[in-house]
């Protein structure tokens, strides 16, 4: 997807929980920093209505009246941008991945504690992130703005199409005046584990030829953004938990990390580090699809 395709507009996934999940206020800030109005957007899930003990008038009703609060909450937000909340209806993960489709993100809670239990956003995050065809950003509970002083912490495979994942990083880096560390976390296949003697030049031979090759990235990145800094973390361990430890030891403000939707199965389901990453840090996460 290029810029010339790109509405600019951020969706942000809303529900009971809103004013503790952190989504909706991670959203407002980067509109703010992008200068791009907010469609806040609630989903009913049908289940719900049809569920004996729940009356559908009064779900609907009960609906409209966080659409009401929110919407105030966002005419008395800082900006002059035309920030607006609706309704939809439907499965939650598909409603809200078809609403954001060519927009600029989707941003949703992690987790979140209302009473309408079948709709919490966090219940439908990791479905949202593996399907949008836009990058999705999941807010953990509570989050505020000054939870984290670090940079923006980008994770890197070493594929080639890391392009899309590192426009975003730096974009998100430059509206905040923040360095971008470009992470990547390597280990060796366990057919060498058996031989300790070798397995110790081939580490450092992995190791070094890994620092070169995004090295040279960050060289690459940096031409094109001349006066952000670019630094490089390049460390052996589970490519989970070396992502989460790089992004607590940094208190990265921002992570990001690229998912592939090669195939029609591949976009319901998220990669086993994505997933693990998604569960585990503590700072706001950016899943972002590769570019087809």
């Amino acid at each position: 997807m290029t810029d010339m395709t790109v509405k600019p507009v951020i969706h942000v996934g809303i529900d009971g929980s809103w004013r503790d999940t952190g989504a909706l206020e991670w959203a407002l800030q980067e509109s703010l920093l992008r200068q791009e109005p907010l469609q806040a957007v609630h989903v009913i899930d049908e289940r719900l209505r049809r569920t004996a003990g729940w009356e559908p008038d009064l779900v609907d009703d009960a609906a409209m009246d966080l659409i009401n609060e929110v919407q105030k909450h966002l005419d008395a937000s800082p900006g002059a941008l035309d920030h607006e909340a609706g309704l939809m209806i439907g499965p939650p993960a598909r409603i809200l991945s078809e609403a954001a489709a060519n927009s600029r993100m989707l941003v949703v809670g992690r987790r979140g504690t209302g009473a309408f239990k079948r709709l919490l956003i966090g219940s439908t995050s990791e479905v949202v992130a593996a399907r949008a065809s836009v990058p999705v950003v999941i807010v953990p509970e509570y989050w505020k703005p000054s939870d984290h002083a670090g940079p923006v912490l980008v994770a890197l495979d070493d594929g080639d199409d890391n392009a899309a994942v590192m426009e975003f990083a730096t974009a998100a880096a430059c509206e905040r005046k923040l360095p971008i560390r470009i992470l990547h976390v390597w280990d060796l296949p366990a057919v060498f584990s058996w031989d300790a003697v070798n397995s110790a030049g081939i580490s450092s031979e992995w190791a070094e030829h890994a620092r070169r090759h995004f090295e040279n990235v960050a060289a690459d990145w940096h031409q094109k953004y001349p006066d952000l800094t670019i630094q490089v973390d390049v460390r052996r361990g589970h490519p989970v938990d070396g992502v989460v430890t790089a992004a607590e030891e940094s208190d990265a403000q921002l992570l990001a990390i690229g998912t592939h939707h090669h195939t029609q199965l591949a976009s319901m389901l998220l990669g086993s580090v994505t997933r693990g990453v998604l569960h585990h840090t503590g700072c706001p996460l950016a899943v972002v699809p590769t570019q087809s």
